[in-house]
């Protein structure tokens, strides 16, 4: 295929001839051998049209600036989608300098009514960038810090307009050696590709930065933008909803590379946006990937609640949803979860009941992937399902044992086993918070059975934490101490008869009463760890005395335990 100048441009096409047409633009110092595992992702399903651009792989290496300006990139652009496609409008998928390009393409006349919708990946438009550092550049911390980090980040760009000494770098090897030091993921580019291909620096970055003429883009855009990126910061990716007023974006957990290391996670994205533009209905998660103004600190996030139809879990709930959070909850008992999901309902968020025993796997897993089918990923899980045991060890039967282990701990490990997995395919983070008590750290001679639970807990989650720190999922635990939830009237006290059971549940209801610490305090520090990513969170004054005491004296703590508590 020939370019308008006479570049021979090398093209690549697979996929049904009467599917979607997907055309896939590689960055710097990349060929289109960099998008293979997206495409054999997507090739069942979309035409893929990959080419080289000029300068890399298979086509023509011009040399001279003139022949790498983004007008003449753009056009390239054009000749293969007019080859491919000659009627009808195709999907843009790009990386790097070919998001760059393919920004210019799309905010542009040359592509006007061609084009049907554009992913970004780790490739701004130069126009919005030069805009946006001139934004930034003003006397806010924030923004300050934003525009700081980037220059941090662009050192190499001033380096690659030096004469002769970044060609000497790619010809001995060095440059490859380094490209792969900071990003492990990026692939072994050929010395040819490295060497012309800085001519798109030389042609377009000073000129395109210091006089941005930023447009806008009429066509659906979505921004992936991921975390790690050593060369362009995620402020500088998905702060453009100026100039694209249709527009999603997504905080991916990977490098600059994230095309070659998770290829899927890269086509599931595209896939989703090129089905909704073809006619499908948008899904969940695109609705919450897009840039519209919302209500509240946890906007258009999904949050999955167990054992929400009453005490700490209801009020969790609630409080999330008066952050502007759409809410899946879970209970044993029906009706419960009906009554939390109306009061969600009722502050005009999503909400969606499901009656499951935390205790049982399947279930539990099964309840994990309706999640995942009817509402996508959730962000955020919290695993508050529990149920209070109250007895000396002697009095405590294998039986009890099993059903406090199996509600209290093997509940929290069933969560975290059905949704951790998703968030980490997904690679956008989350947050996974675990109910755990004081009693994990404050030992007691009545709580045996549930103290082991709960330390248990707590032990999980600091152990997860580590786990999945760098898939970018935090794990926290939630340690309250007296709380007044119905908790305490379902209590089973062992060794006791029924009667004096009775008692006792009336006895801890009025004391927990006389407390005055509701669930909504511990709701408040829910939200406040998540925000924060805190590893331990001792919620209700005793509880935070507790901790720091089994930190610096644990010996007294020991001798309390033995005190007589019976109520």
């Amino acid at each position: 295929m020939t370019a308008s100048d006479g570049v021979r441009l090398s093209v690549r096409v697979t996929g049904p001839d009467d599917a979607p047409t997907v055309v896939l633009v590689h960055g710097y110092p990349d060929n289109g051998s960099m998008w293979d595992g997206v495409v054999a992702e997507l090739s069942g399903r979309f035409r893929c049209v990959v080419y080289d651009v000029r300068g890399s792989g298979e086509s023509d290496k011009p040399r001279g600036r003139a022949s790498y300006k983004l007008d003449q990139l753009a056009r390239d652009l054009r000749t293969v989608i007019d080859e491919v496609n000659p009627e009808g409008k195709v999907h843009l998928l790009a990386h790097d300098w070919g998001s760059i390009q393919a920004w210019h393409a799309v905010t542009g006349d040359e592509l006007r009514g061609r084009l049907a919708s554009f992913t970004s990946i780790s490739g701004p438009s130069l126009d919005h960038a030069g805009a946006w550092f001139r934004a930034n550049l003003r006397p806010s911390p924030r923004r300050l810090k934003n525009a700081l980090t980037q220059f941090a980040h662009s050192g190499y760009i001033l380096f690659f307009q030096l004469p002769l000494i970044p060609e000497l770098l790619w010809r001995t090897g060095i440059m490859r050696s380094l490209m792969k030091r900071l990003d492990p993921a990026g692939g072994v580019s050929e010395t040819a590709d490295g060497v012309l291909g800085l001519n798109l620096y030389r042609a377009n970055m000073m000129t395109r930065l210091s006089r941005p003429a930023p447009r806008a883009a009429d066509i659906p855009v979505q921004v992936l933008a991921p975390n790690g990126d050593a060369f362009v910061s995620t402020p500088l990716q998905t702060e453009v909803e100026r100039w694209a007023p249709d527009l999603r974006v997504r905080k991916l957990v990977g490098t600059h590379w994230i095309v070659r290391s998770k290829p899927r996670v890269i086509a599931e994205a595209a896939a989703e946006l090129i089905d909704h533009v073809e006619g499908g209905e948008e899904s969940r998660v695109l609705k919450r990937a897009r840039v519209v103004p919302g209500k509240g600190r946890f906007a258009h996030k999904l949050v999955v609640i167990t054992g929400a139809g009453s005490g700490i879990g209801r009020a969790t709930a609630l409080a999330f949803a008066d952050e502007g959070a759409d809410v899946v909850l879970t209970d044993i008992n029906s009706g419960a979860a009906a009554e939390t999901a109306k009061l969600v309902r009722a502050k005009g968020v999503s909400a969606g009941e499901y009656t499951v025993d935390s205790s049982d796997g399947d279930a539990v897993g099964q309840f994990a992937k309706q999640v995942r089918d009817e509402f996508g990923v959730p962000d955020i899980v919290v695993n508050n399902a529990g149920i209070g045991m109250s007895g000396s060890f002697l009095d405590t039967s294998v039986a009890d044992w099993e059903r406090v282990i199996d509600v209290n701990l093997w509940g929290v490990i069933h969560g975290c086993r059905a949704f951790a997995g998703q968030m980490i395919e997904r690679s956008e983070g989350g947050q996974i918070v675990n109910l755990a008590s004081a009693a994990a750290f404050l030992p007691s001679k009545i709580l045996s059975a549930y103290a082991t639970t709960k330390g248990a807990v707590l032990t999980l989650s600091v152990s997860l934490r580590a786990e999945l720190a760098a898939d970018q999922i935090g794990v926290t635990a939630i340690c309250p101490g007296i709380v007044h939830t119905n908790i305490t009237s379902t209590t089973k006290f062992v060794g006791v008869d029924e009667q004096e059971q009775g008692r006792r549940q009336k006895a801890s209801t009025s004391l927990y009463a006389k407390r005055g610490f509701g669930p909504d305090g511990v709701a408040r520090d829910i939200l406040r760890a998540v925000e924060r990513d805190s590893a331990v969170v001792p919620s209700t004054p005793e509880a935070k005395v507790a901790y720091v005491l089994s930190r610096l004296t644990p010996g007294l703590l020991r001798q309390a335990a033995k005190m007589d508590v019976t109520p």
